[in-house]
């Protein structure tokens, strides 16, 4: 139990450091499996956690639950989630597979690349974190619970703005 509660204060604070960079804003634009253009602009107002997989990937496949679980929870109202399928897998089998596992968040395609428009993906999943101005503010490499994002969220959103101090213009 230590050891899962180590790992998660460390993915915290992984999270936590990766927020304090801020950025301009990003943009990206891909059709989903329904031929909808998803683009990351759309969602300005929300939180947007864009999560790079693969069919073949186990850890994938784990926290593609999780995923859902979060973007049914949130797309109504603060956040979604958007999948970019990172393989070469025909059109229709993905269509399947995305319908057998439940997926109901949008699902993009992308060829494989070691950089995004968001950053590097160092290996699968990789998940990048756009906060409600379109801002990238964490990176994480590996399987995410809704719960993880929903604590990164909460504690990302509590903590002061990097900027002058307090009290001072």
């Amino acid at each position: 139990m230590k050891v899962v509660n180590s790992f998660i204060l460390f993915w915290i604070l992984g999270f936590l450091v990766l927020a304090q960079a801020r950025a301009e804003p990003v943009e990206y634009a891909a059709r989903d499996l329904n031929g909808t253009e998803q683009r990351i602009s759309d969602y300005r107002g929300k939180w947007v956690l864009v999560n790079f997989w693969a069919t073949w990937c186990p850890p994938c496949l784990t926290e593609l639950p999780e995923l859902e679980a979060f973007h049914v929870k949130h797309k109504d109202s603060d956040a979604v989630v958007l999948g970019v399928n990172m393989e070469n897998i025909g059109l229709e089998k993905l269509r399947r597979f995305v319908k057998e596992r439940g997926v109901t968040f949008p699902v993009v395609q992308m060829e494989p690349a070691a950089t995004t428009p968001f950053g590097p993906v160092y290996g699968m999943p990789t998940s990048f974190l756009i906060n409600p101005q379109g801002e990238v503010v964490a990176r994480e490499t590996g399987a995410l619970t809704a719960e993880m994002v929903e604590t990164f969220i909460r504690k990302y959103t509590q903590a002061p703005a990097p900027g002058p101090a307090a009290g001072r213009p």
